[in-house]
């Protein structure tokens, strides 16, 4: 991937490189999808990742847009609730609201792919999905603190999901697509033999595939106007 694209253009899946021990999974993923955009391995890929392949889903559609930017919005109260102050968090929610505001409006995927290779604006939104995953957490220690380990769950999102370039781990996963009631499939190539598929929440039938590989994530697209 280009150094200099955080997010690149929607690539065919036959770009995808296997060494050839895994040539049985890379075949496995060509034969189900058929493209592929690769996200900048930063430290930040699963929740730019996340983000951009949503808002991609909401374009074409009024009224998901707009619902989607009431649960933005409303998000902040999560972050209050978790006692964050607002001013640590409010203009990266008004960054975060603008681009979806503005995506609408444009209607296109090139704005997208514009709002998420600026460095600004997309390290905005990263870390407000940041802060909301902690703050989401957070209110929800009684759960989430089993999967955690760590001090202390308020040392860990600290250190491990607020800071920007800290690699994400299943529980903060959860937290997020929880969070804003997102469903997703993972699809994993860690492990000997086949592919791994996570269905995130189980059960539900998502349109929006991540592939992981190499502590890393990418999006992956069924069909040309998937």
């Amino acid at each position: 991937m280009d150094t200099e694209k955080t997010v690149s253009s929607k690539l065919d899946i036959s770009t995808l490189i296997f060494d050839q021990s895994e040539a049985g999974k890379c075949q496995d993923i060509c034969h189900q999808y058929t493209f592929i955009r690769r996200v900048k391995g930063d430290g930040n890929c699963f929740y730019r990742a996340l983000a951009f392949r949503h808002l991609e889903l909401l374009l074409h559609n009024e009224r998901a847009i707009q619902r989607f930017k009431d649960t933005i919005i409303q998000s902040g109260r999560e972050l209050l609730a978790a006692g964050f102050e607002e001013n640590s968090f409010k203009d990266l929610l008004n960054t975060f609201v603008s681009v979806l505001e503005q995506s609408g409006a444009e209607d296109k995927e090139e704005i997208l792919v514009e709002f998420f290779n600026d460095p600004v604006t997309s390290d905005s939104i990263v870390q407000y999905l940041r802060l909301l995953t902690s703050a989401y957490l957070q209110n929800h220690a009684e759960f989430f603190q089993n999967f955690v380990e760590a001090p202390s769950l308020k040392a860990y999102c600290l250190q491990e999901v607020e800071t920007m370039a800290m690699e994400c781990d299943h529980v903060e996963i959860l937290a997020l697509t929880e969070a804003l009631d997102l469903s997703l499939c993972i699809v994993s190539t860690e492990g000997d033999g086949h592919l791994t598929y996570h269905i995130i929440p189980e059960g539900s039938r998502p349109s929006l595939h991540l592939l992981y590989r190499t502590s890393h994530y990418d999006i992956l697209y069924k069909g040309p106007d998937h």
